[in-house]
């Protein structure tokens, strides 16, 4: 499972493109369009995110606003990973590494971010090795361009050990998600995002060794995490552990995990899913 989705609302102050293709006329208010998707999210209501996303990606296209076009499919990248459409996330993924190439947004963090989006949907659709130059790259821009606390940190290694995982390179995906657990440690509210990676890990661990006893240390740590004391039991806190739950099926944590998913539900028909909103 990835986590940390990685965001691009365009940042105009990293352009280095050429002169004349920056957007002329009207352009979009991506971070207000932004604020309004994400509370459509909160809600529950996927299915109106994904409209949301689609109308104003055509929108931007339609008014040649490449920023916003580039914002809206690095948005697209992630809401098709979730519903599992494959053939529009990677069409959502060509386009947006288009723009990034067309612009020679490569070496910006902005243009990074979505190759990092980029490359958590190549992987969750079965690319993995295809993934990993685009993790590097975005590792090497980071690392140039960003504090090594930045939280950005955090999504980038631990989707790239998820590739490392699939690739068969155990020892690299192991160090990426101890990585990715130092940088998310230091952020506000972290115990989603850690819950997230210790599942993470434990399914490293069970691709080794399904006897390994580190796999149950890193759920029992993740049980801990997601019942917090003061974690918020908002829609993402819910999405976080509808990702978690098969997890502690899996490794036969079945009232942990149940618990887990009647808690999303909840939180879910609390929010309006349960209204018949989708």
């Amino acid at each position: 499972m990835d986590n940390f989705e990685p965001r691009c609302c365009f940042d105009a102050s990293t352009y280095t493109g050429t002169p004349d293709a920056a957007p002329t006329g009207e352009i979009l208010p991506v971070p207000e369009l932004i604020a309004e998707l994400d509370s459509l999210y909160h809600s529950g209501r996927e299915a109106q995110a994904g409209a949301f996303l689609e109308r104003w990606r055509e929108r931007a296209a339609q008014m040649r606003d490449w920023r916003g076009e580039l914002s809206f499919l690095s948005e697209l990248m992630g809401h098709y990973r979730r519903s599992g459409e494959r053939e529009k996330a990677l069409e959502a993924v060509k386009a947006g590494l288009g723009i990034i190439r067309e612009h020679r947004l490569g070496e910006t963090v902005s243009g990074a971010t979505v190759m990092l989006n980029a490359a958590t949907t190549m992987k969750c659709f079965g690319l993995a090795e295809d993934s990993l130059p685009y993790f590097r790259h975005v590792c090497r821009v980071y690392a140039a361009r960003l504090d090594p606390s930045d939280y950005r940190f955090g999504g980038l290694y631990n989707n790239m050990a998820l590739s490392c995982a699939d690739a068969g390179e155990y020892k690299e995906a192991e160090r990426y998600f101890r990585l990715a657990m130092g940088v998310i440690a230091r952020c506000k509210n972290p115990e989603n995002e850690l819950a997230v990676t210790l599942c993470n890990l434990a399914e490293l661990y069970d691709r080794q060794d399904p006897e390994d006893e580190r796999i149950g240390e890193c759920m029992e740590k993740a049980w801990e995490h997601l019942n917090a004391p003061g974690l918020p039991r908002d829609g993402y806190h819910a999405f976080t552990i509808s990702k978690c739950a098969p997890s502690f099926d899996y490794f036969g944590y079945f009232v942990w995990a149940k618990v887990l998913k009647e808690r999303a539900e909840k939180i879910y028909a609390g929010n309006g899913r349960g209204q018949g909103l989708l």
